[in-house]
């Protein structure tokens, strides 16, 4: 399930102890992000909950990615994921529900619509009746459910769900309801007239539902009074746990160590038989080789499966490894992005071929926001890799040309891998499907076919964050990376100085 930061009633059916809720509201160690992240903006593997972020659109892409997880596994499995009617307008949203249906993923998409985004009516956030209407654009089922009335929602989403399972399939729910309390409690509801309030005061759930529990025979005002008072009791019990549980102590050596995840880099040495290759070729045989050693690795881009992408790197990849590995996808990039998070929740190593380098500006804020901080916020590894053809040099133009590299390399979480020859670029891009975190692999196009150099046949590895010395001199030491090393070549070829 991937909740929002209000659906307490998610963390409480899990059975989360109350204690850790409460030192997760309190930013203490027994919560579960070591008091990193704000109230319940979190997720737990113990408890299948995927924390949200504050962006809310790529949650839609993350549940599409769990959900091809389960599609692969064949578990009968689904998965849920919340929004605010606010959220819909996302663009990250319209491309999740479209990828949900392209792929028919056992996504169960619901939509809280409790009238305003923070303080803006429906009636100026979109135009239509039913946010569910949306469901019918992308060929998905949609369901409208007064979200007030227990017995509705419980049996219409068991209905709903049960045969989810049986047929997977994206269902977008949109469930009525209403916020009797502000956004957050600074924020109070001045903005929202008394007659609505009242209304909506009259189809309280948990009012309505003792009512008619007491009207049944099932409960009595006894029975209630003595469920509230152990209730009660728990809470007490409970907040003094957290309230007697110490403040976390800032360690910086901690907080570094909590960006990544530990990764132990296991060599595996080249074999003595080699061929001369281009750096295109070389690229293509790391990523063919890495898929065969991984058999969870999905590849997913824009024209990768039949075509054999834009470069061709893919060609011959959707014989060799089936659909369900090598995937076309629409052209979205941010739900994909998020997907491939999704995919590594459930145990997937996820690839993501950008066409071009410049278009990661459409799934900047997945990268960003999700990949980079996972770890840190809640240890959950984003097993992702980026492939980036960048650069210039081939006639491209400025959206097809850009080396942006430097966008990434500023960012906490995230490592930047730029080979300049095809024996790094295939050892590398090996090592980087192996590493469990989130990797932007950057490839020169203007390098694909004009360096050439001889590579080992088999799979191998390279160590990431080593230099590699190709000359010694003693006058100057020039550290580049990617199409700079040949830059530098090529100017030291020209000039009398003696460098390293």
């Amino acid at each position: 399930i991937l909740p929002m930061h209000r659906n307490l009633g998610v963390f409480t059916t899990r059975e989360i102890p109350l204690y850790r809720l409460f030192s997760q509201w309190q930013g203490k160690a027994n919560g579960f992000t070591k008091g990193r992240d704000r109230s319940f903006h979190f997720g737990t593997q113990e408890f299948n909950i995927v924390g949200m972020i504050s962006h809310l659109g790529p949650q839609f892409g993350v549940a599409d990615g769990i959900a091809l997880g389960n599609l692969l596994k064949d578990n009968q499995q689904v998965c849920a994921v919340f929004t605010g009617e606010g959220g819909t307008s996302e663009g990250d949203i319209h491309e999740a529900l479209n990828v949900a249906s392209v792929w028919s993923l056992p996504v169960l998409f619901c939509i809280e619509n409790n009238g305003y985004g923070l303080s803006t009516p429906t009636s100026e956030q979109y135009n239509c009746k039913d946010l569910a209407d949306r469901g019918h654009g992308y060929g998905m089922e949609s369901h409208v459910i007064q979200g007030n009335n227990i017995l509705e929602v419980y049996n219409t989403l068991q209905s709903i769900v049960t045969d989810m399972r049986d047929k997977p399939r994206p269902v977008l729910v949109e469930f009525k309801t209403f916020r009797m309390r502000g956004h957050e409690e600074a924020s109070g509801t001045k903005y929202v007239p008394d007659e609505l309030m009242e209304s909506w005061g009259g189809l309280d759930p948990l009012h309505n539902f003792e009512t008619y529990l007491i009207e049944e025979g099932i409960l009595s005002e006894t029975k209630i009074e003595s469920l509230k008072a152990q209730y009660i009791n728990e809470i007490q019990e409970h907040l003094e746990i957290a309230f007697n549980e110490p403040v976390i102590q800032f360690d910086s050596t901690v907080e570094l160590n909590d960006v990544f995840q530990e990764f132990e880099y296991k060599e595996v040495s080249p074999n003595k038989r080699t061929e001369e290759v281009r750096l295109i070729d070389a690229i293509s045989q790391g990523l063919r080789q890495s898929m065969e050693r991984h058999e969870n690795t999905v590849i997913m881009g824009q024209d990768i499966a039949e075509y054999g992408g834009v470069f061709k790197i893919t060609e011959g990849f959707l014989d060799q490894f089936g659909k369900q590995r090598v995937r076309n996808t629409p052209i979205c990039e941010s739900a994909i992005v998020s997907a491939a998070m999704g995919l590594s929740i459930t145990g997937f190593k996820a690839i993501v071929e950008m066409q071009f380098a410049d278009f990661v500006t459409s799934g900047f804020n997945p990268i960003i926001n999700y990949l980079a901080k996972s770890h840190y916020r809640w240890a959950q590894a984003a097993d992702v890799v980026v492939r980036m053809p960048c650069g210039a040099g081939v006639g491209a133009g400025p959206f097809h040309s850009q080396t942006n590299e430097a966008w990434f390399t500023h960012t906490p979480g995230l490592k930047v891998v730029y080979p300049a020859f095809p024996y790094d670029a295939k050892g590398l891009l090996a090592t980087a499907i192996t590493d469990p975190n989130p990797i932007l692999f950057f490839e020169h196009k203007a390098l694909y076919r004009s360096i050439r150099q001889e590579v080992p046949t088999d799979y191998y590895t390279l160590p990431l964050g080593k230099a590699s010395q190709i000359r010694s001199g003693e006058n100057v030491s020039i550290i580049t990376y990617g199409a700079g090393v040949h830059w530098a070549l090529d100017t030291l070829d020209k000039v009398d100085v003696d460098a390293d």
